[in-house]
């Protein structure tokens, strides 16, 4: 989804303090790291006169802070949404080789340069050249990054601050047949990154990266607008190091809990970087929640400077577009220019694998014989290999049960009455729960909700076979109207702590309550029946 970062960028040599970093240790985050930067940058439809263009750069913005803090101190959370004037990570690392442990932090956002369109010395909206080409007036960003290293043993003994901040400058462009130019002014940024560590235990140290902006604040009632020009915008932080392994912060080991509950992040959400299951060799810390090891989908094209879209569905919006509005695009800034090049010579083999992909299939293996376990899925009665922790649905037909994509494969199944097994007590609508979402493969956004009580609404089968159970929160006051347009957050069995006890065997299940809408349109973790 994310280009990689080819042009602009600055690498300052004299804050790295020593041979410099191992080639690849950051680069393999690059497409990540270059769609969280680029996250916002230009909205569709991607032309200046839209509504959404008009209010940008929504992530990880540190601004001076007096101005940030006019009307009161800024309140640190754990993602950048908010206006901030620092950004702080702090960590977990093994010391792998105490004595040549050394640790690299590269700092990386846009500065914000002003594209002026001007006529005959005059600065103008727009203008128009003889050969039929628009200029217009408008905001475009630079990327800019910093790298720090230092030994490990440095940083414990008081630290490193560097200036990491951009200079001011100016480019002009003159335009063909003397019709005007294109003046593109930045102002200073001002900032600078300390880096500390401190000794937990033998082998264990907490990392701190504080970066701060230290301009001077505009006057005060300017405009956000004008005082973007001296903030760090996207700004976000990879960590790396030789010698050294960092401790997931989501799904820590079980004798690292309480020191990972004690770092402190402010505006920033630091994950494992890398593929899944690589070791805590890189860290990237972003304004936006993302999961350890996040990844761009290998049949996303290119970027479209927006993560929380789906490629297919902007990609189509964008073949709709006018010709004059593709022009309007193509006039606005030059990464518009070139996501509409990309979509208008999209192959069709490439545009067809936007459409989708099942990637939670296990192989193929040789169908065992079907356990029928009544009363474990209600009114289904599905078989043994779709309850919990049981080998996953493979797209194999047996001769009880078509295969996940032929007619029928869900007959039978009734979100709204069936049940699932879980601690020996049969779940299904209307059960209380209590909710204990996993570390390991959670949704992010689900962590907040660990411990909140809720009721089930329906049990869901997903096409690879696992279970997902809808639920509303007891002390959301949306609750009922959520639930009657059938908006609900997931979880997976092992997810939830039933309120009541298991009955005896011959109970009955408790009636269900009156069918709620089965329509999967949580904004929250949606089951894969529906994402594909």
């Amino acid at each position: 989804m994310a280009e990689a970062l080819a042009e602009g960028g600055t690498k300052s040599a004299a804050t790295r303090g020593g041979a410099g970093p191992s080639p690849g240790l950051f680069e393999q985050l690059g497409a990540v790291a270059d769609a969280v930067l680029y996250e916002g940058y230009l909205l569709y439809p991607y032309r200046r006169s839209s509504t959404k263009n008009r209010v940008r750069w929504q992530f990880g913005v540190l601004f001076p802070r007096d101005w940030v803090e006019a009307d009161g101190p800024v309140t640190p959370g754990v993602s950048g949404s908010a206006d901030s004037w620092y950004q702080q990570t702090e960590c977990l690392l093994r010391v792998r080789r105490p004595d040549s442990a050394r640790v690299r932090v590269r700092v990386r956002y846009l500065q914000m340069q002003r594209k002026q369109v001007e006529e005959a010395g005059r600065p103008v909206e727009s203008l128009h050249g003889d050969d039929g080409t628009v200029h217009l007036t408008f905001d475009e960003a630079l990327p800019r990054e910093c790298e720090i290293e230092a030994p490990l043993g440095e940083l414990l003994r008081g630290g490193r601050t560097v200036a990491v901040g951009a200079a001011a400058g100016e480019d002009v462009e003159h335009l063909p047949d003397d019709a005007g130019r294109v003046v593109r002014g930045r102002e200073e940024i001002r900032a600078e990154t300390t880096v500390t560590a401190e000794r937990l235990s033998d082998g264990l140290c907490r990392i701190r990266v504080r970066t701060t902006n230290t301009a001077p604040a505009p006057p005060p009632h300017t405009l956000r607008d004008e005082a973007l020009r001296r903030a760090l915008i996207a700004t976000h932080t990879l960590l790396g190091g030789d010698g050294v392994e960092f401790v997931s912060l989501i799904d820590p080991p079980a004798e690292l809990a309480a020191p990972v509950r004690a770092c402190r992040n402010e505006f920033t959400f630091p994950v494992l970087g890398g593929e899944s299951g690589d070791t805590g060799a890189v860290v990237l810390s972003a304004p936006i929640i993302l999961p350890d090891h996040p990844q761009v989908a290998p049949e996303s094209p290119g970027d479209l400077h927006d993560a929380a879209e789906i490629d297919e569905i902007l990609t189509l919006r964008t073949m709709l577009l006018t010709d004059e509005e593709k022009r309007e695009a193509r006039a606005t800034d030059p990464r518009a220019a070139a996501i509409l090049d990309r979509v208008d010579t999209m192959p069709q083999e490439v545009f067809e694998r936007l459409h989708g992909a099942v990637r939670s299939l296990a192989p193929a293996a040789p169908p065992a014989p079907a356990e029928r376990v009544p009363d474990a899925v209600g009114s289904a009665a599905v078989s043994a290999d779709r309850l919990p922790g049981a080998a996953p649905f493979t797209p194999t037909a047996s001769a009880d049960r078509p295969a996940w994509w032929q007619e029928g494969a869900d007959d039978g199944l009734s979100p709204t009455t069936d049940t699932v097994l879980v601690d020996g007590v049969p779940l299904g609508g209307g059960s209380r729960v209590r909710l204990r979402p996993r570390g390991r493969g959670a949704d992010a956004q689900d962590m907040f909700l660990a411990g909140r009580t809720a009721e089930v609404a329906a049990v869901f089968h997903d096409v690879d076979g696992s279970v997902h159970l809808a639920v509303t929160l007891d002390d959301d006051p949306a609750a009922e109207l959520n639930n009657w347009y059938g908006r609900f957050h997931y979880f997976r069995p092992d997810e939830l702590e039933p309120l009541e006890p298991a009955g005896s065997p011959d109970e009955p299940s408790a009636p269900a309550p009156a069918a709620a809408p089965a329509r999967h349109t949580s904004d929250s973790e949606t089951p894969a029946a529906e994402a594909e």
